[in-house]
């Protein structure tokens, strides 16, 4: 994860690998929260003529729910007319449901704390996408903090939020609470989220890029993972929402170490920010690389003026190469997240429990990171992200067009390949993006393409409020948005072996080369390029030489 040319160092390592799997369990808690049990009505004697109320058991179960095939009714008790030991018609239930738990894990739930079943099922999809808005909202404006303040100092600033936001879910006292509160908790840690990628990305160099953010999803997946384990020992929501907040607190307590997780030097010295840039530099060079080398590489820079100088994300707006770039990557993270519901649902029926459903989708998303783990810095990030865009397209089009005229076996698998591939579509834009966008506005553009993943993903829980009558629109949509997008794709330029853009000047010089011709490698670059632009990066060779043979410059090992 260091400069210069070194493989990543173990505590560097750990310091931007270990979060990811606090904040996914954060990510995932959701999941278990909304899981809905099954449940029916609780008999109500008052509803049942005289003979009958003296019944208790099976018989008065009998006597009060109605029969469907697959159970007793979920949301119906019989009515009976007066006098009349036979019903002649259902109403909906007065004396609560019956819950048979316990579900994902846990005895209690945001469903069963306030019978979010039936008549008030919507509730469960809008807390969901209440979630999600924080996610997007926090992605934005944690980006726009990342390129004003420091990549760490927003990671650390919204682990901070996070602790308190998250005690407020777990303290909640009722429903309008919990909405508010998640959505400040998606909020935060989207915040920490997108502060710690681009942190981490920065620190890497071309070699390395790709293999540390994959190894940093599957600690992400690793989170995922303990979920269920974590459910089963809590038992209960508000107990399980206190233990990851309390995990989120002591990671915060312990990232405030500079030696886990470092401020970037590039934005620092993109944003011109010389006594900063030059103390991390000397932290990084005492674990990494000789002071000759540091030197020079801050020889490559040119005079000009100092100070520091910030960029906004409206900039972004007066440039073509990287409007395009990001609208572009933001439009396919929004297909690879939006058009997953449309495999995933298909798979509903073949996956009945909580358990195996979640393995099940964590699974095709481990999948999908190895796969780009092992192809993207082979071939290419945008030949992959065009052959699994290609894919994804195909399959929602066969279960699209033919879903009735297939074996079981070839929609199950169709959906297995679209699950994964939009999986791939997802991490393989956002990591695209991260690589393309310049340092000066890499953290507000990139929040903006994450956010769009997270408004894909919202559509999901928003085709689910009106009871799914939207999906098939849904899945026409997003099956004709994966078409546009694979033609989006072929005008990108291919950032593999290539050093980050730092100033916008950079980000415009990428061009679009042939889709099989691979670029020319550059491994092994210096914190910024030699071409770095003149009046961008003016008079810092000198002053770095000064600091750096100041009498508290770090000795040479």
């Amino acid at each position: 994860m260091a400069l210069g040319g070194s493989r990543p160092r173990g505590r560097r390592a750990a310091g931007g690998w270990a979060p990811c799997a606090a904040l996914a369990l954060g990510w995932a808690l959701g999941w278990a929260l909304g899981a809905e049990p099954p449940h029916r009505c609780r008999p109500d004697a008052a509803l049942l003529p005289p003979p009958l109320r003296r019944l208790g058991g099976p018989a008065l179960l009998r006597a009060a729910v109605p029969r469907l095939r697959g159970g007793w009714s979920p949301c119906q008790l019989y009515r009976y007319p007066s006098g009349d030991p036979r019903p002649n018609g259902t109403g909906p239930c007065t004396r609560g449901w019956h819950y048979a738990l316990p579900a994902a894990g846990l005895r209690a739930n945001l469903v069963t704390q306030w019978d979010l079943v039936c008549a008030s099922r919507w509730k469960v999809p809008l807390e969901q996408t209440t979630h999600l808005l924080g996610w997007t909202l926090g992605s934005v404006t944690a980006g726009m903090a990342c390129d004003r303040f420091g990549r760490r100092a927003t990671f650390l600033l919204s682990l901070a939020l996070a602790v308190p936001v998250g005690l407020g879910v777990a303290l909640a006292v009722d429903f309008l609470m919990v909405l508010v509160a998640r959505l400040l908790f998606g909020a935060a840690l989207a915040g920490a989220f997108l502060a710690l990628y681009v942190a981490r990305l920065e620190l890497c160099d071309p070699p390395h890029r790709l293999g540390v953010t994959m190894v940093a999803g599957f600690f992400w997946i690793a989170g995922e993972l303990l979920l269920p384990g974590l459910a089963l020992l809590c038992r209960d929501w508000r107990v399980l929402q206190g233990a990851v907040t309390m995990i989120l607190a002591l990671l915060a307590a312990s990232w405030w170490c500079p030696a886990l997780l470092l401020e970037s030097p590039r934005w620092l010295l993109a944003t011109r920010q010389l006594e900063r840039a030059r103390k991390t530099l000397q932290a990084l060079a005492e674990d990494n690389c000789p002071q000759d080398s540091l030197l020079a590489e801050l020889e490559a820079l040119s005079e000009g003026p100092p100070g520091p100088r910030y960029h906004s994300v409206c900039e972004i707006c007066g440039t073509r190469v990287i409007w395009k770039n990001g609208v572009i990557l933001g439009f396919a993270a929004f297909i690879g997240s939006g058009i997953r519901h449309c495999f995933t649902r298909n798979l509903v029926p073949h996956l009945p429990h909580f358990f195996s459903s979640h393995l099940a989708l964590v699974g095709t998303e481990a999948a999908a990171c190895l796969f780009v783990c092992l192809t993207a810095e082979r071939f290419g990030r945008r030949a992959i992200l065009l052959l699994c865009t290609v894919l994804t397209g195909i399959s929602s089009l066969l279960l699209l067009a033919l879903t009735q005229y297939l074996l079981e076996l070839i929609v199950l698998t169709l959906s297995v390949v679209g699950t994964a591939a939009s999986h791939a579509v997802t991490m393989l834009s956002i990591f695209f993006a991260s690589e393309v966008l310049p340092t000066v506005i890499r953290g507000a553009g990139l929040g903006l393409v994450v956010g769009a993943n997270f408004v894909g993903k919202a559509a999901a829980p928003i085709t689910a409020i009106p009871n799914s009558r939207g999906f098939f629109l849904h899945h026409v949509v997003f099956a004709s948005f994966a078409i546009l997008a694979v033609l989006s794709i072929m005008l990108l330029p291919e950032s593999q072996g290539r050093g980050l853009p730092q100033s916008l000047q950079d980000g415009e010089s990428q061009r679009r080369p042939p889709l099989f011709r691979r670029p020319p490698r550059e491994d092994h670059l210096p914190l910024l390029a030699p071409h770095a632009i003149p009046h961008d990066y003016s008079r810092l060779a000198a002053s770095a030489k000064r600091m750096l043979r100041s009498p508290d410059a770090p000795r040479e090992m």
